[in-house]
């Protein structure tokens, strides 16, 4: 296969962080529900969408449409926010901007799409309490105040029903943007400035959508229609300065099919940009994130000049970035690919940043914008799922982001908010990078899912890693160098059947055959047709051998088969992730296969017994005398409780017969996880699935992000240190 350096922006992602003296990095993150009161259902859905701060920094106020609140956040120490409740409010909460002492909110009281409606809250921050409201005669989105707290600019979206008109602009009544003045910190209703925007896009014009506003330093309003692909600019006094289209671009490169599988051979030409939300640069530039909604996305960002000129656009370059870091949303991926969003502006010291937050991905991009019309990308920061908001306080070097995914209803993670802090030190994200390789027409190698691992023979830091089945289509083993910071993805094999992907396979387990192969551990889900099994590799990835369960096995078996697969002398042991029906409760198999005389054996590990949900094993490496495993539960973020390595003594490995009695081996404690699963300063995810120990006996372990599928795409992959 073709191997190409990627020669874009993504390179300055580590040089530059290399080279740098600061770096952002995560510090703390509070879960939404902590502003929830005492004997509150704590079960609801909430979120955290749009946020901004005090003008001191100690304080963030967030909007929580599911809840109907507004919720607030202590972050005087920054490494220890404290919830300081929610207001209330009449209606939904779409943005907020805070002047003084006091946040300006928009809230849509709609009843239908038709007979839209909101009004403009006045909130006093220290007190908690509505102090006034004003009618905004239809349904705010973005607000944005003015520097000077002179005025708040309201963008009146009047949305579109998607479920009507095939879903297109054009239905009733138009949206507009309302300009209201501001004195001694509340607003005059008053004076309330409607500014017609009709007549202008090019795409409905008779319809505008204004998504997002910003003001800059001279009272300039800028205003995306997203879905009318246009931007607009306005004066304080609500008169029309510049209108133009947002544009289109041409994308070639890029993965347009949701087929399980991460291919780049796509083109989407003439992708109009449908810009989302926008921020001056200063007051004769803006930034735009091209999510798309109706017709576009350009899946990057860009840069104009007030009067419409594009002074940078970033392409696929931000795209391919965060394909390198495993975050690229393969399940959403058919028409706006990680899907930038939001955006924010600041400068810290004297180094102008942009920040680019990508929706499906989970990522924030950080750009040093020294230069409009070349930024550079110095770090990508993971964050909480579906970052929708941003808040920079460059005066206490801090940045905010406001997740707004909230995943109770699945037993998931919560909404969050994040902070990250400019500090010395290294980048801490990413852990692991396929940055450095291509496939063969140039395009990035897409990763995800990462599951088994298993040690090179004889090179310490190399390891060999598979993805699961999320990539159905394309089973592959990763080749990691896990001697460099971040460990990187050197090279990657397809693991094949008759020279084609190789279908029905749950790959959870790897490990060497000792010829220069490998065994694949298939996790397996009958109701799926997909097979319990263990699997033969060549050195090329081509399935030499396939080897089905034993009608003992099969007779009792579930849908949670083996989660890894290790290999002492002739014989593979296998470890089963959950009970079968004939397991003693909290008790699981390890499974052996005499790869000489085809014989088939097991002993019974005894695992915790969980506290809520599950327990189970995610792994099996023979090292030395011992057998290691992963034991974990299903619990994620505050709720995890079981992530830990325990070791079996080899000597008590000794298989009785399927179908009778098991021997029940010991286990001893090697490492309680969940200090290095917090290591990042963000929730504790759920899958520690991975774990190798080289030839030197430094052990690594590594997450499955889930293929960035409900998932906020984060992978942790780090050392241990040394076993025995």
């Amino acid at each position: 296969m073709k191997r190409l350096l990627l020669l874009t922006s993504a390179m300055a992602l580590a040089s530059g962080a290399a080279q740098a003296e600061m770096n952002f990095n995560r510090i703390a993150s509070f879960a939404t529900p902590m502003n929830m009161a005492a004997g509150e259902d704590m079960a609801r859905e909430t979120s955290a969408e749009i946020i901004a701060a005090t003008a001191d920094g100690m304080t963030l106020v967030y909007t929580d449409s599911p809840l109907g609140v507004v919720g607030m956040i202590d972050i005087t120490d920054p490494k220890a926010p404290q919830p300081l409740g929610n207001v209330a409010l009449d209606g939904e909460p779409t943005s907020v901007a805070i002047v003084g002492g006091r946040a300006f909110v928009g809230i849509n009281t709609s009843e239908s799409y038709t007979s839209p409606s909101g009004y403009l809250a006045m909130i006093d921050i220290a007190s908690a309490e509505i102090i006034g409201s004003c009618d905004l005669g239809g349904q705010p989105d973005s607000i944005a105040a003015a520097g000077d707290g002179s005025f708040i600019a309201i963008a009146i979206e009047n949305e579109r029903d998607e479920d009507a008109g095939d879903g297109r602009t054009g239905q009733m009544p138009a949206g507009t943007v309302v300009l209201v003045k501001v004195a001694e910190e509340a607003a005059d209703c008053d004076s309330l400035t409607v500014v017609d925007v009709t007549g202008l896009a090019e795409v409905s014009p008779e319809d505008p959508e204004p998504e997002f506003v910003d003001v800059n330093g001279l009272g300039e309003v800028v205003v995306t229609m997203q879905e009318n692909n246009h931007l607009v600019v306005i004066s304080r006094e609500g008169e029309l300065i510049a209108d133009f289209s947002a544009g289109a671009v041409d994308l070639e490169k890029v993965d347009i099919a949701e087929e399980g599988a991460l291919t780049f051979d796509g083109a989407q030409m003439g992708r109009v940009r449908e810009p989302d939300a926008v921020k001056w640069l200063d007051d004769m530039h803006f930034v735009t994130a091209n999510e798309g909604d109706m017709d576009g996305g350009s899946r990057g960002w860009t840069i104009f000049r007030k009067d419409g000129s594009v002074v940078y656009d970033s392409g696929l370059d931000f795209e391919r970035a965060v394909v390198e870091i495993g975050h690229y949303p393969e399940r959403r991926s058919g028409n706006k690919g990680v899907e930038p969003e939001s955006v924010e502006v600041a400068t810290f010291g004297d180094t102008p940043y942009i920040f680019i937050g990508a929706e499906r991905s989970s990522v924030i991009g950080v750009y040093d914008a020294t230069d409009p019309e070349n930024p550079v990308l110095r770090q990508l920061l993971p964050s909480g799922i579906g970052p929708e908001g941003f808040m920079a306080i460059p005066e206490r070097n801090l940045l905010v982001s406001a997740n707004e995914v909230d995943l109770i209803e699945d037993g998931g993670v919560r909404a969050h908010v994040m902070i990250y802090e400019l500090a010395e030190g290294a980048a801490q994200y990413p852990m692991l990078t396929s940055r450095g390789i291509t496939l063969d027409n140039g395009a990035p190698v897409g990763w995800g899912a990462i599951s088994g691992q298993v040690a090179d023979a004889k090179l310490p830091g190399i390891l060999y890693a598979v993805n699961d089945s999320f990539y159905r289509q394309q089973p592959t083993i990763f080749r990691i160098d896990a001697t460099s910071t971040p460990a990187k993805i050197v090279d990657f094999i397809r693991v094949t059947r008759d020279g084609q992907p190789a279908q029905k396979l749950d790959m959870e387990g790897i490990t060497l055959d000792g010829d220069g192969g490998f065994w694949i551990a298939s996790e397996g889900r009958t109701d799926r047709v997909i097979p319990h099994a263990i699997y033969r590799l060549g050195a090329d990835g081509e399935i030499q051998q396939e080897i089905g369960l034993p009608a003992e096995l099969m007779a009792v078996e579930r849908r949670f088969g083996f989660e890894g697969i290790t290999r002492i002398g002739d014989s593979l042991w296998m470890a089963v992730q959950r009970e079968w029906r004939d397991d003693p409760k909290d008790h699981v198999k390890l499974v052996s296969y005499n790869t000489k005389t085809e014989e088939w054996g097991a002993v019974l590990y005894p695992k915790a017994a969980p506290q809520t949900g599950w327990v189970g094993l995610s792994e099996i490496v023979a090292h030395g005398d011992w057998v290691y495993v992963i034991e974990r539960d299903n619990q994620i973020g505050k709720a995890a409780v079981t992530k830990k390595i325990y070791r079996i003594p080899a000597a008590e490995m000794v298989p009785a017969p399927l179908g009778g009695t098991l021997q029940v081996v010991s286990k001893e404690e090697v490492r309680d996880l969940l200090p290095d699963l917090r290591q990042l300063n963000g929730y504790v995810q759920d899958k520690v699935e991975g774990l190798a120990i080289d030839v030197s006996g430094e052990a690594f372990v590594s997450t499955d992000n889930d293929g960035v599928d409900d998932h906020s795409g984060e992978t942790l992959f780090f050392s241990v240190g040394t076993f025995q």
